[in-house]
């Protein structure tokens, strides 16, 4: 009997969350890819979409697919992420034995210009890091400087950060995460960090067993990354940062002053939890472009030029 394509998509979500454990915002992200996707098919094929028509899809299908959302506006980057998400669902089905279909493998992503991290100074960190600490209730203000300092001293992502658990505190001189593709890292943690926690834990008016969320809402619940992304444009606003101060540059501001400190290339790679070198590398190039425009605005040549 045929299933679903929403059934069969409700399916392929859960097993992200629960096997591949992917972040939030992949699955947000992925799960809307997908829907336009299948919405899109219900007008293309004319019928409702179901395991006989995914089985029946050719590379053409899903070219038509990408060629409308680019006539929409979708750049480089939306098509790679959209055609990662179909090439996943159809990997989830053929891994679970529904139907093999390789359309989606057929297509080659476009190549995406690669963009470099926009760090903050390590002036802006600490203003960033010293404004987190002005929310009016105290033990906001502790919970907002534990998380901000964490994504900063440990170079956590905001995902990483927000599903530590409550049993993780105290934190010790070194903490294990278990990343993107279930990459596994230990990283050390610096004593400032140990003791922003610390406050926090000590503050946080809420008794939390050992597996609830270490870092929780005004009413006790998960903190969302929509709110430290709130907190982030909220200091943007009364420090006068540019709108690339986000929770994720706090990350690219740990790699690239540990690499502005004298920090190998490799270590950093592991600190981060990168798979490929090459994107690290990226960080280089930021160091690169920042000497750069130093020695055009200082040197006599460079100004004449």
């Amino acid at each position: 009997m045929a299933r679903s394509a929403e059934s069969l998509s409700r399916q392929w979500l859960a097993s992200l969350a629960h096997e591949r454990r992917a972040s939030p915002h992949t699955l947000r992200a992925y799960g809307d890819d997908l829907a336009r996707f299948l919405s899109f098919l219900n007008e293309h094929v004319g019928t409702q979409i179901d395991t006989e028509a995914l089985a029946a899809l050719s590379p053409a299908d899903i070219r038509a697919f990408i060629t409308l959302r680019r006539s929409q506006g979708l750049g480089a980057r939306g098509v790679q992420r959209a055609l990662a998400a179909i090439r996943s669902f159809f990997r989830y089905l053929a891994r679970e034995a529904i139907l093999d279909n390789p359309a989606a493998r057929a297509l080659r992503s476009p190549r995406a210009p690669r963009t470099l991290p926009r760090p903050l100074s390590v002036r802006d960190a600490a203003r960033v890091l010293e404004g987190a600490g002005a929310h009016g209730v105290k033990w906001l203000a502790a919970r907002d400087v534990a998380l901000l300092t964490l994504l900063y001293g440990v170079g956590l992502r905001i995902s990483e950060a927000l599903g530590l658990k409550r049993g993780d505190a105290p934190l010790g001189d070194v903490l294990g995460i278990v990343g993107k593709g279930n990459k596994e890292r230990v990283i050390p943690v610096l004593p400032v960090v140990r003791e922003a926690v610390d406050v926090y834990v000590r503050a946080c008016p809420f008794q939390l067993a050992p597996g609830a969320p270490l870092f929780v809402s005004r009413r006790g619940k998960a903190m969302s990354a929509r709110e430290a992304q709130a907190l982030m444009q909220k200091l943007r606003g009364g420090l006068g940062l540019s709108e690339r101060a986000t929770p994720h540059a706090l990350r690219h501001s740990f790699a690239t002053h540990l690499l502005a400190g004298g920090g190998d290339l490799r270590s950093v790679q592991e600190l981060l939890g990168h798979a490929s070198l090459s994107t690290t590398q990226t960080y280089t190039q930021v160091e690169t472009s920042k000497l750069m425009e130093v020695y055009k605005n200082a040197h006599p040549k460079g100004k004449a030029a």
